[in-house]
């Protein structure tokens, strides 16, 4: 069971780009999936997640700007990000939520590798 997370690139300020996180199977079906992010110099913080159910729920960074969803026929999460900011400058990982709060990375088994995002501005 893996997670592929991919979409990352250069973007000027107020651009916008789409991260996918493909996964097998047996893992997109059977957890829920969330969006972490890590710049340099600074701890990973939650991003975005989506429950088993559908349902989403973002940082208040990313809140109207940040779309988590789903094609369960293709196995995948996606993450659309508008009116990207050098502030969004950063590693995005994708990961498998298990059990309790949505926004801690100790609630997620399975990551994926990572993609970068850069924004200029």
């Amino acid at each position: 069971v893996q997670l592929q997370a991919s979409g990352g690139g250069l973007v000027q300020a107020g651009g916008s780009l789409r991260l996918s996180c493909a996964a097998s199977e047996r893992t997109s079906r059977s957890y829920a999936t969330g969006w972490f992010r890590q710049a340099p110099g600074k701890e990973r913080e939650f991003v975005a997640y989506i429950s088993r159910g559908g349902g989403t729920y973002y940082s208040d960074s990313v809140k109207g700007r940040f779309t988590i969803s789903r094609d369960n026929t293709e196995n995948t999460v996606y993450l659309q990000m508008n009116s990207l900011t050098p502030e969004d400058t950063a590693i995005y990982s994708c990961a498998a939520h298990n059990s309790g709060s949505y926004y801690r990375t100790e609630n997620y088994g399975i990551w994926g590798q990572g993609t970068q995002v850069t924004v200029s501005s």
